[in-house]
């Protein structure tokens, strides 16, 4: 995956205070890391996004302080129906953007990871 020059630092400093988080992040970006070669990965003041001709998944940490984990978020053509979508938004017709809390590792599985997937050829579609 292509990084920026300053992409540790960033990282860092996005995560500042909060070293559980950082390690979710860490799991999940090995995991894209793998899936997309050809990605590039951007840390932005208040989320870390994830592009392949377009963005297609952006990490960030929850509104409240007190929440633990990672919001997982992707868009893709069609609102899932699942207990694990914390938020679904339809900004644009048939363009659904899902939120998804990760607080431990194990939910990085299959279902997560496929998802993933298909937002990646959702916006290579574009």
């Amino acid at each position: 995956m292509k990084m920026p020059e300053h992409y540790e630092s960033d990282l860092l400093f996005f995560f500042d205070g909060r070293p559980s988080e950082l390690s979710l992040y860490h799991a999940l970006f090995r995991h894209l890391n793998a899936m997309f070669l050809q990605a590039s990965v951007r840390v932005q003041k208040s989320q870390i996004s994830f592009y392949g001709r377009h963005l297609f998944a952006m990490v960030s940490l929850p509104r409240r302080k007190r929440d633990r984990g990672i919001v997982v978020t992707f868009g893709l053509a069609r609102r899932l129906a699942s207990p694990r979508i914390t938020m679904a938004v339809e900004p644009y017709p048939n363009r659904w953007t899902h939120h998804v809390s990760v607080s431990e590792e194990q939910q990085m599985d299959e279902e997560l990871l496929g998802w993933l997937q298909e937002a990646w050829d959702f916006s290579e579609q574009k």
